[in-house]
C-alpha cells in the first residue's frame, strides 16, 4: 500500500497540470462559460493565510465548474504599483521595480505550490509597461468624452507620503497607508468625473440584489448618498450686508426635511465658504476663531464629523417665512463640497444641529410633535410627525407640509426642488514615482495636451533616486522635457502619477483579451462579450466602497466610451470573512500570523486548503486552530489509505443491500446532492466537506466491495475542487481519472430508507402509530407522533417529549 505523501502527490501532479496546460480556457466560444475571479493581489513579499482563504474559494468554484461542464477562465495577476515599493526602496536602498517583480516571483511560486488552478496564459502585473500603455490609452479617451479632468481643490494630503488621498483612502483622520494624520491642501488634479454616474451607480445597485451581500448593496448606496430635498436663499440682514460692503447679499441652502423649517434657529457655512474667506481677508474675525477655522481646513471630511467645532460670525440672515433675525455660524461639519457649502440647522429635528446648539446655547425650536404619545424634548425629535407651530401648516403631517411648503417655494420663485449627493468626483492624480504616469502634457500655447496615442507608453524611467522626499520625476529632466503633441514646441510633461485604484478598476476586462492579441489591442470585442460579465467575485468586505464602487464605475464608463457592452463587472459577489487567531486579525504587529509556507511543509496544500474552507463558512471570520489543522491532515490521510480497501465494480440492487449499505449510500449521495445548494446559495463549503466525512465514516461501517467503489467514485469527484492532489492520486489508482472531470448525478433511489412502523404513546399509553425511515431525526418523528394523536392532546400541555430512535415516541402531558 502506498503511504500517503502530500509533497510527492502534490509536486507530481501540479507538473502534471502545468504541462498539460490544464487551466487554459477553450478557444471555443460556443460553449458555455463561467467567468471566476479572486481580488488580485499587492506584491507584498509573501502570502498570508487571507490570501490562501481567498484564491481556495475561486479555485473550488473554478474546478467545480470545470467538472460541470463550463468553460472556466481563472486568471490572477498582481495589483503592483504603489507607496509599499517606493518604501521598500527607501529602506532596503533598492528600486522599486526590482523589489516588486521579486515578490511576484516568490509569491508567484507560493500560489502555485497551493495548486491554484490559475489561467498562466493571462497573468499580468499592472506595473506592466504593455498594462501601462492600454490605461494610458483609456485614460485619453475619458479625458476627450469629458470624463477626467483637471482642477483646483483642497484634497486630503498626506504630509509623510507626500501625496493626494482619495476620501476613500482616509481612515479616523489618518492615512490609511502609513497613519499619518491627514491635512486639506488646495492643489491642481485629475479629477474622475464619478459623479455624472451618480444616479446610474445607484439604480444598478437593485439589479445586484440577487448576487451581492445585502450589507455592501446598503454600504454603496449610502456612499453615494442621493437625497431629494428643497434648495433655496437666505437673505443676509441689510445691515450685516453693509458689514460684507455689499459683497454678499445672500446664500442657498438645501434641506431634505422642508417641514421642518419653522425650527431653523440657526445656519451655518462650511469653513472655506467664500462667504468665511472674506471675513477672514478682512479681519472680520478674531484671531483665536481664525486659527479655529484654519484648524478645521486641516481636517479630512472624515475627520469632521467626529466632533463638533464652531465660530459665530455675528452674523444673521432674515427666516424666508417668519423674517425672524437667525444667527449665522461657521460648523466644521458643512462640507463646501456637498451642496451649496451651507445649511439651515434644526437642532430639535436633527441629532447633529441639537449636539451643536446644545454646546454653543443656541435656541431649539420644537415644530414636529409625534402623532401618538409625549414629545421628549431631550433629545432631537427626528422623525415625521405633526406640525406645530409652524403659520399656515399647523396640523398637518410631516409629508403633506414637505410637499406644499416646497411648492409654496416654487410658486414664489424663492427656492426649488433639487436632488444632491454624497458622492464626489474621485481624484485620481498621485505625487509619486511607483505608479502609471498621466499621459498628459502642459504647454504654455496650447495649455493641457493629451500624449499622441502612438508615442504610449509614456514609461518611468528607471534612473531616479528614491528618497522619500517628494516626487522624484519632478526632478528628472529627461522625463520633463517633452515636445508638445499639438504644436511640437517644448512643452513639460506631466509628472503626477495614477492612483492604484485606476488600475484595479479595470484589469477584470482585461483578462479577457487572449493572450495572441494582448500586443495589439487592449480589448477584443468578441471575446470580451463572451466572457463578461465576471459570473463569480471574490473579496474582502473591506472593498465594498472604494475598489467595487470604482469597477462598476468604470465599467459604465467603458461602456459608454465604446469598450465593452456590460454595464456591471461582477454578477455575483462572495465577500470572504477575515482569518483570525487569538480573536484579532492576523498581523506582524500583534505576533500571531501564521505563514502558509509552515502548513505547506508540514501538513501539503490539500490539508491547507480543506482546513481553511472546514473551519468556518466561506463569509463568516475564521479562527485559526492548530489542532484543526491537523485533524484536517488526518481526514485526507484516512481518506488515502482507505482507498485501498478491497472495491469491486459491479451493478448494486437497493432492495438486496443491508441496512448499513443503505445508510452508506444514503451518506454518499447526500453530500453529493448537497453541491448545488453550496454552490450556488449557501457558500457552506464546511457543510459539504462534514457531510464527505459522514459518507466516508459511514462507508467504513459496512463491507461491500460495490458500495466502496461506488462511494469512492462520487467522493473523490466531490472532494476533487477541495483537496485536487489527494482525489487525482486516489482517482488514478482506482479509476484512470475517469470520474474527476465529470458531473456525477444524484441516484435517488439511494436516498429513500426502508420504512418502519413505531409507537406513539401518551402518558406510557399507546395511543397511534406513525411509519418512518430508520435515520429520521428526532423532531420530524416527534412533529409526526403529535400530529397523528392530535385529539389527545388537545386542551393538553405537553411536558416531555421521548424519541427512542426506532421503537417508539413518548410525550408525557398534563
Amino acid at each position: 500500500m502506498e503511504e500517503y505523501n502530500p509533497h510527492k502527490i502534490e509536486k507530481q501532479w501540479q507538473k502534471t497540470w502545468d504541462d498539460e496546460k490544464a487551466y487554459e480556457p477553450k478557444d471555443d466560444l460556443s460553449l458555455n462559460k463561467k467567468y471566476i475571479l479572486s481580488m488580485f493581489p499587492y506584491p507584498s513579499g509573501r502570502l498570508h493565510m487571507g490570501h490562501v482563504r481567498n484564491y481556495t474559494i475561486s479555485d473550488i468554484f473554478a474546478r467545480h465548474y470545470r467538472q460541470q461542464g463550463f468553460n472556466v477562465l481563472h486568471p490572477i495577476g498582481w495589483d503592483s504599483f504603489g507607496m509599499p515599493a517606493e518604501n521598500a526602496a527607501i529602506k532596503h536602498k533598492v528600486h522599486p521595480k526590482k523589489w516588486t517583480y521579486e515578490n511576484i516571483d516568490y509569491m508567484k511560486n507560493q500560489l502555485n505550490s497551493l495548486g491554484f488552478s490559475f489561467s498562466k496564459n493571462r497573468e499580468f502585473a499592472t506595473s506592466d509597461e504593455l498594462y501601462t500603455k492600454c490605461e494610458q490609452e483609456i485614460f485619453i479617451k475619458m479625458f476627450e468624452k469629458g470624463l477626467i479632468s483637471s482642477k483646483d481643490g483642497y484634497v486630503n494630503w498626506c504630509p509623510n507620503d507626500l501625496t493626494v488621498l482619495a476620501n476613500e483612502q482616509v481612515e479616523d483622520g489618518k492615512c490609511w497607508r502609513c497613519g499619518t494624520d491627514v491635512v486639506q491642501k488646495n492643489l491642481k488634479q485629475y479629477y474622475l468625473n464619478i459623479t455624472k454616474y451618480s444616479d446610474e451607480l445607484l439604480d444598478d445597485l437593485e439589479t445586484l440584489k440577487d448576487g451581492w451581500p445585502s450589507q455592501v448593496l446598503s454600504m454603496q448606496k449610502n456612499w453615494i448618498g442621493r437625497s431629494e430635498g428643497l434648495s433655496f436663499t437666505l437673505n443676509i440682514c441689510d445691515e450685516d450686508v453693509e458689514k460684507l460692503n455689499g459683497k454678499f447679499k445672500s446664500f442657498d441652502v438645501f434641506t431634505t426635511r422642508a417641514d421642518t423649517i419653522y425650527g431653523m434657529s440657526y445656519c451655518a457655512l462650511a469653513p472655506d465658504h467664500k462667504i468665511v474667506e472674506y471675513l477672514a481677508k478682512h479681519n472680520l474675525i478674531d484671531d483665536e476663531s481664525q486659527k479655529i477655522i484654519n484648524d478645521i481646513n486641516n481636517m479630512s471630511d472624515i475627520e469632521r464629523n467626529k466632533k463638533k467645532i464652531g465660530v459665530n460670525t455675528h452674523l444673521f440672515i432674515n427666516h424666508p417665512l417668519t423674517n425672524d433675525k437667525i444667527p449665522i455660524w461657521i460648523a466644521n461639519f458643512v462640507l463646501s463640497s456637498y451642496g451649496s457649502g451651507a445649511v439651515m440647522a434644526v437642532p430639535a429635528h436633527d441629532e447633529r444641529d441639537f449636539d451643536f446648539a446644545n454646546l454653543y446655547d443656541l435656541d431649539i425650536k420644537y415644530v414636529i410633535y409625534p402623532k401618538k404619545g409625549e414629545l421628549d424634548t431631550s433629545e432631537a425629535f427626528t422623525d415625521d410627525g405633526v406640525l406645530k407651530n409652524s403659520g399656515a401648516y399647523s396640523d398637518m403631517p410631516s409629508d403633506k407640509a414637505r410637499s406644499e411648503i416646497s411648492k409654496y417655494f416654487e410658486d414664489n420663485k424663492i427656492g426649488n426642488k433639487q436632488i444632491n449627493f454624497k458622492l464626489k468626483d474621485w481624484c485620481i492624480s498621485r505625487q509619486r514615482y511607483w505608479g502609471a504616469p498621466i499621459p498628459m502634457v502642459h504647454c504654455d500655447d496650447c495649455g493641457l495636451v493629451p500624449e499622441n496615442v502612438q508615442n504610449l507608453p509614456i514609461a518611468l524611467p528607471s534612473d531616479v533616486e528614491i528618497s522619500g522626499e517628494g516626487n522624484p520625476l519632478d526632478k528628472h529632466n529627461g522625463f520633463i522635457n517633452t515636445p508638445c503633441p499639438k504644436c511640437g514646441k517644448k512643452a513639460r510633461r506631466e509628472t503626477d502619477t495614477l492612483d492604484t485604484f485606476f488600475q484595479s478598476s479595470w484589469y477584470f476586462l482585461r483578462y479577457t483579451t487572449p493572450l495572441s492579441m494582448m500586443e495589439n489591442k487592449t480589448f477584443d470585442e468578441t471575446s470580451m462579450s463572451y466572457w463578461m460579465d465576471v459570473d463569480m467575485y471574490i473579496g474582502g468586505i473591506e472593498h465594498a466602497i472604494l475598489h467595487l464602487l470604482y469597477a462598476r464605475f468604470f465599467t459604465k464608463a467603458l461602456r459608454d466610451i465604446g469598450y465593452t457592452a456590460s454595464s456591471e463587472p461582477f454578477s455575483n459577489l462572495l465577500t470572504q470573512g477575515m482569518v483570525l487567531k487569538n480573536g484579532e486579525k492576523m498581523s506582524k504587529s500583534r505576533g500571531n500570523t501564521v505563514d502558509p509556507n509552515d502548513v505547506l511543509q508540514t501538513y501539503g496544500a490539500d490539508t491547507a486548503r480543506l482546513y481553511i474552507l472546514f473551519c468556518a463558512p466561506a463569509t463568516k471570520s475564521l479562527e485559526w486552530n492548530d489542532s484543526g489543522v491537523e485533524g484536517s491532515y488526518k481526514f485526507i490521510k484516512r481518506l488515502f489509505n482507505k482507498s485501498y480497501t478491497p472495491m469491486s465494480k459491479a451493478e448494486i440492487k437497493q432492495d438486496s443491500l443491508n441496512e448499513k449499505e443503505k445508510i452508506a449510500r444514503k451518506k454518499v449521495y447526500e453530500a453529493l446532492k448537497k453541491r448545488d445548494t453550496v454552490y450556488k446559495k449557501t457558500f457552506a463549503f464546511n457543510t459539504l466537506i462534514a457531510s464527505a466525512m459522514e459518507a466516508l465514516n459511514a462507508l467504513n461501517d459496512q463491507k461491500n466491495e460495490a458500495i466502496w467503489y461506488e462511494g469512492y467514485y462520487v467522493l473523490t469527484n466531490l472532494l476533487f475542487p477541495i483537496i485536487p492532489h489527494a482525489c487525482s492520486q486516489i482517482s488514478k489508482n482506482l479509476f484512470n481519472l475517469e470520474n474527476l472531470n465529470k458531473d456525477i448525478e444524484v441516484k435517488e433511489e439511494a436516498l429513500v430508507m426502508d420504512e418502519i412502523e413505531i409507537a406513539v404513546t401518551i402518558n406510557g399509553k399507546k395511543r397511534a402509530t406513525i411509519k418512518i425511515s430508520g435515520d429520521t431525526a428526532s423532531e420530524e418523528a416527534i412533529s409526526l407522533a403529535k400530529e397523528q394523536s392530535s385529539k389527545w392532546l388537545e386542551d393538553k400541555q405537553i411536558i416531555k417529549e421521548i424519541y427512542v430512535p426506532k421503537r417508539l415516541v413518548n410525550l408525557v402531558i398534563k
